[in-house]
């Protein structure tokens, strides 16, 4: 009977409502509405076992040709739930998923393997508002409807040290192949707002994250231990990192030893006065290898780049290239630092010793800037291969007086001003930046339709 009430229920939604194209990577056969399945989007009415109920009927067409849930104008209130392959989750333009602030309606994980506690508190986390692991095929995407993750009460219980476990992420896929979140507009979320772990050939593109400049670890995009990502067209205003790369935490992330690689950043744009567009680390014990970021802009952000490591971190972040950057009102256009030391406990190996080289930086253009660089690396361990050319910055009304502070890296620099520091003498050259072209890149969209 529940079938047949799908396929009727979803006819007359066909027959009732305008259609709406949209991109994706994949169409699908079936298609439901939530408020077939009991979805009432009055802001008030929990629809956690709508949702369930929705994506476990769907979830019985992944052998034929998939299935979409689409979700309708109105404000649905929900705690998490768990999407499943070949699944396609659509947002109307009017929709506004409403993330619960019942702790009830969030299940409880352990930690991740390769953090080994929880970040926030170490007994374990929060399963996130939109979550799936060992899936193949999955999309999260719209017409630019909206999530809104309510983050108020949690970064109040942060704050109060009230929680038992770490706070939830909006969307998060785990052990995943063939992945794309897209054309959302994601607010206020408690923690991290979109999180690809352990996934590989994802691709994000056209979201809009917002979050107050002051809320805490509201990261916008944190690809972590993850391959073959392309993250674009994008703009990010956070109360932390706008992209955090990872991979896993000092002697957990070593352990588990998968890296983050193979990652496009392209026409990218951030807003935060107290962290970096784009953070490499500081949770990088997997390794970081193979990052390609161009056209980002940057405005009224701590720095652009930024590297984040530690002694007992181990493994590597080598081979970055960022070309085409425009940053304007900045305390660092660049920023590496050696000594960001916060761990998951004493367990962590002091002589895990992080590998930094091949790092560079080509055509940028920095206006009112505090410091052009700060560069600390780790003493007997330095930071290695840094290249930075065709880069003029200039400077804030009350500039430091020394502008590139660099310790423990070693370098060239060429077509630079403010001239840098002895460290990155001046050569004639031009710093790398790939031309292959890596697969994620080559993936191409179809385009589907939805009806509401």
């Amino acid at each position: 009977m529940i079938s047949i009430f799908l396929i009727l229920g979803s006819l007359v939604s066909t027959l009732a409502g305008a259609s709406t194209e949209y991109q994706a990577i994949n169409c699908r056969k079936h298609s439901a509405v939530l408020t077939d399945f009991g979805g009432v989007g009055d802001g008030k009415t929990s629809n956690t076992k709508a949702f369930k109920a929705a994506i476990a009927e769907l979830s019985q067409y992944a052998a034929d040709g998939g299935a979409q849930l689409i979700v309708p104008p109105g404000r649905w209130l929900t705690g998490s739930f768990n999407l499943s392959s070949h699944f396609t989750l659509f947002l109307h333009k009017d929709a506004v998923l409403l993330a619960s602030q019942d702790e009830a309606e969030w299940p409880a994980f352990p930690p991740l393997p390769s953090y080994g506690v929880g970040r926030d508190e170490h007994a374990g986390r929060f399963s996130s508002l939109i979550f799936g692991t060992h899936l193949t095929d999955v999309v999260v995407t719209g017409n630019n409807g909206t999530i809104d993750g309510q983050g108020a009460v949690w970064w109040d219980k942060f704050h109060q040290k009230k929680l038992k476990l770490t706070r939830p992420y909006l969307i998060e896929f785990l052990y995943s192949d063939q992945v794309q979140i897209s054309n959302l507009t994601l607010i206020n979320s408690p923690s991290w707002n979109v999180h690809p772990t352990y996934c590989s050939n994802v691709l994000i593109q056209w979201l809009t994250i917002l979050a107050p400049v002051d809320s805490p670890n509201t990261d916008g995009i944190n690809p972590d231990s993850s391959s073959n990502v392309r993250i674009e067209d994008s703009f990010v205003v956070s109360g932390d990192d706008c992209i955090a790369v990872k991979s896993g935490w000092d002697e957990y992330g070593i352990k588990f030893g998968r890296p983050t690689q193979h990652l496009v950043i392209r026409r990218f744009s951030c807003i935060s006065p107290d962290s970096a567009a784009i953070a490499l680390g500081s949770e990088m014990s997997g390794g970081i290898q193979d990052v390609r970021a161009e056209d980002i802009t940057a405005l009224s952000t701590q720095s652009g780049v930024r590297i984040k490591t530690a002694v007992g971190r181990g493994a590597y972040v080598k081979d970055i290239f960022v070309r085409r950057m425009i940053l304007k009102t900045m305390k660092y256009a660049f920023w590496m630092t050696g000594s960001y030391g916060s761990h998951p406990d004493t367990g962590y190996d002091p002589k895990a010793l992080p590998e930094i080289k091949g790092i560079s930086y080509k055509d940028i253009v920095a206006e009112n800037v505090t410091y052009s660089a700060r560069l600390e690396g780790i003493e007997n361990d330095p930071f290695t291969g840094i290249c930075i050319s065709n880069v003029n910055i200039s400077l804030t009304q009350k500039p430091k007086e020394l502008q590139w502070n660099c310790t423990d890296i070693q370098g060239v620099s060429s077509k630079v001003t403010p001239q840098p520091c002895a460290a990155l003498p001046e050569k004639s050259i031009e710093c790398p930046f790939p031309e292959d072209r890596l697969p994620i890149e080559d993936v191409k969209l179809q385009t589907c339709s939805a009806s509401s």
